[in-house]
């Protein structure tokens, strides 16, 4: 587990007629140990942008940000929208890719991973004969083999029917329980949003500021139920932020805001 601080953070990207195009402005952020925080918003409002300045894969133009104990860099994964699987190699030969042991050791963690996945046996098939769903399953335990202290995911099931991405986000919930890592996922989807998180951040339309934060945890607990209609109001306040309304009294008092 590791704790994320932003402070001040903006970033402006150039265009091709010589003017700058501002993606984020003014980011303050705390994100605790073993915290499961979604970033909420639009798209084009710096989510993507955030989530990657975070994961070290892009740079501010200004602020700070400082990611577990720089004296002591905590192990990261990142996951994608898409598995980005290396067509090349079986399943069993991505996972082994990500991890610096090697021999038998190695490939039983593999088959262990893949099994805790739900895909047992199918460590020699290639990324082209599963299914985008399968995909994604091996993405997930590429990601988590490395027991991350913090895992990145960028809309990592937006390309998912909805059964199958139901049944991924109670699955990444016992994995993450079980890890106790740090997550910072991004999203569009505010139902989504309100059933992984212990709290989400809404970002406004770009450049992206965070405009409002509504805590989850000690309104949902868990293990949460999908069909739980309580998930249902704390998504349409997530809406209501994005939408610019104003908040209720009784969110303004359920949320700490």
């Amino acid at each position: 587990m590791a704790e994320i601080h932003v402070s001040g953070l903006s970033k402006s990207y150039p265009l091709s007629d010589g003017s700058t195009r501002q993606a984020l402005k003014d980011i303050d952020l705390h994100v605790a140990a073993g915290e499961f925080v979604c970033l909420l918003g639009p798209s084009g409002c710096g989510k993507t942008t955030l989530l990657n300045i975070l994961a070290g894969l892009d740079t501010a133009d200004s602020g700070r940000v400082s990611v577990g104990d720089p004296a002591a860099p905590p192990t990261t994964s990142y996951m994608f929208q898409e598995p980005r699987l290396l067509p090349w190699r079986t399943v069993l030969g991505n996972l082994l890719f990500v991890l610096d042991e090697g021999g038998d050791s190695a490939k039983r963690k593999a088959e262990f991973w893949l099994e805790r996945v739900g895909l047992p046996g199918r460590g020699n098939d290639f990324p082209r004969q599963l299914s985008i769903g399968q995909r994604q399953r091996v993405a997930v335990a590429r990601a988590l083999i490395v027991k991350p202290d913090v895992l990145f995911m960028d809309e990592p099931f937006s390309s998912l029917d909805e059964l199958t991405a139901t049944r991924m986000r109670e699955e990444l919930l016992d994995l993450w329980h079980e890890l106790g890592c740090t997550v910072v996922f991004v999203t569009h989807n505010p139902l989504e949003a309100a059933f992984l998180a212990d709290r989400i951040v809404v970002m406004s339309p770009g450049p992206g500021r965070i405009v409002q934060q509504l805590q989850v945890t000690g309104r949902l607990p868990r293990p949460r139920d999908a069909d739980d209609t309580r998930l249902w109001e704390v998504s349409r306040e997530a809406v209501r932020a994005l939408r610019g309304t104003n908040p209720t009294p009784e969110a303004v008092k359920a949320n700490g805001l």
